[in-house]
């Protein structure tokens, strides 16, 4: 089982990512992920950590949506568009500064599990209605993408 997963890990590094191997740490979190552990990983900028949570994501996408947690709103712009130009997943954004149409877009794409990845910041988490919509679909994976996120929102 573990080397069949190894080179799914491998084949999406290459083929979906356009990246020959891993960088260090990047691995053990990976494999930590995709074994259902809690995983705490503190990296520094610019090591890798987006994709820490991006291959999983893309391998766990039949079980369900990847839920990521940031409050940086510019850097959750950059990935999900990112993301979506190199055809790696359907994302969607949820944050202030959408206009309400591309809210309401953005939220029906999540209702009716048109998204593998939902962006989302600390704030419209513990909404009600939000947590309803999200309650409502099938999450494989749910990732904070700052450690201030946890410092500050538990």
């Amino acid at each position: 089982m573990a080397t069949h997963k190894s080179k799914q890990i491998n084949d999406l590094l290459r083929k979906v990512f356009g990246m020959e191997s891993l960088r260090d740490g990047q691995r053990h979190v990976i494999d930590s992920v995709l074994a259902g552990q809690d995983t705490l990983a503190v990296m520094p900028t610019g090591s890798g950590k987006s994709l820490c949570y991006q291959l999983p994501a893309r391998l766990l996408k039949d079980k369900g949506m990847t839920v990521v947690v940031s409050p940086l709103i510019s850097l959750m712009k950059d990935q999900a568009e990112k993301l979506e130009e190199a055809g790696i997943a359907s994302a969607a954004q949820i944050n202030s500064s959408l206009s309400r149409g591309d809210e309401l877009a953005a939220l029906e794409g999540i209702e009716s599990a048109n998204k593998d990845i939902i962006f989302c910041t600390p704030e419209r988490l513990v909404t009600p209605d939000f947590l309803t919509l999200l309650k409502g679909g099938d999450i494989a994976l749910v990732v904070i993408d700052e450690a201030h996120c946890i410092s500050q929102w538990g």
